[in-house]
């Protein structure tokens, strides 16, 4: 099993609704997209996935080419004026790790030039349920590997300069993190 650590990058805005559902089982596939004018709201390990509207539907959208290999770190941003609303990736048994690739759209009423990345909301192997706060949208991603655990990070923007920061760490982590 390989470490990962994913940051979710959010820009602010306003937001209602969203809807939510399973999308695959461990290993498999994954190709989830929000429907035309919503984008990404909830995101739950092992993928569960929630929209919520953001933009009038016929918005210009695309499916971005593939934004890490396997083992290797993902940087990704939707481009200017663009928001995340959807996810494919694949699965790889040797590699334990996916590769991932990020349907953006564009809204071009709004910004997302002041964005931010968070501290961890969960640490190695722990399970990972989190909801976009309001007034926010997902537009990145970001992930590294290390050998054995999984590790994501999220980010928040809020329009004030106030960052909520979640952190959890797990007896493990911390027991390295004490050796250092």
């Amino acid at each position: 099993m390989r470490r990962a650590a994913l940051f979710l990058l959010l820009t602010s805005l306003l937001a209602n609704g969203q809807e939510l559902r399973w999308e695959n089982a461990y290993d498999q596939p994954l190709d989830f997209k929000c429907p035309q004018g919503q984008t990404i709201s909830y995101i739950k390990r092992l993928w569960e996935f929630g929209c919520k509207d953001t933009f009038d539907s016929g918005s210009d959208c695309f499916l971005s080419p593939y934004a890490n290999d396997f083992d290797q770190p993902l940087n990704f941003v939707c481009p200017p004026h663009h928001f995340m609303a959807g996810m494919s990736s694949y699965h790889n048994n040797k590699h334990e790790d996916r590769r991932w690739q990020f349907y953006c759209c564009r809204s071009n009423g709004h910004c997302t030039d002041h964005c931010e990345w968070t501290t961890y909301v969960n640490w190695f192997d722990e399970y990972f349920h989190w909801t976009v706060p309001n007034q926010n949208y997902l537009v990145g991603a970001e992930s590294y590997h290390e050998n054995k655990h999984e590790l994501i990070l999220l980010c928040l923007y809020n329009p004030l300069h106030k960052f909520d920061l979640f952190h959890y760490m797990d007896k493990e982590l911390l027991d390295i993190l004490l050796d250092l």
